[in-house]
C-alpha cells in the first residue's frame, strides 16, 4: 500500500495489485493476512508484507521486518520500499 489518500488519509492498493492481492488472500492459509504491499514502481522491486502471528515476514524475499507498522520508507524522489529488502 504504497501512498495514502490525501483527503481521507486511507491507506490504498496500488493499482496494478488490486487483483494479485485479492487472489493472494483468496489462498492465503489462516494466521496469515496481508498488511501491506508495493508494486515498487519500476525503481525497486515488488514488495508483499504478511503478519503472521507477531511477526512481520516479507513474502518474497523472506526477511523479517522489526516493525509492527510502517514497513514502508520513502526516498528522496518519493518512493517507498522497505529498507530490509534492498541491502
Amino acid at each position: 500500500m504504497c501512498e495514502l489518500s490525501r483527503k481521507s488519509g486511507l491507506k490504498r492498493i496500488d493499482p496494478c495489485m488490486k487483483t494479485f492481492i485479492s487472489e493472494l488472500n483468496l489462498i492465503l492459509k489462516s494466521g496469515k493476512q496481508i498488511v501491506a504491499c508495493c508494486c515498487g514502481h519500476g525503481k525497486y522491486c515488488m514488495t508483499i508484507v504478511l503478519k503472521r502471528g507477531e511477526y512481520a515476514i516479507e513474502l518474497f524475499s523472506g526477511k523479517l521486518i522489526n516493525r509492527k507498522k510502517r514497513y514502508y520508507r520513502k526516498d528522496k524522489q518519493g518512493y517507498y520500499y522497505i529498507p530490509e529488502v534492498v541491502k
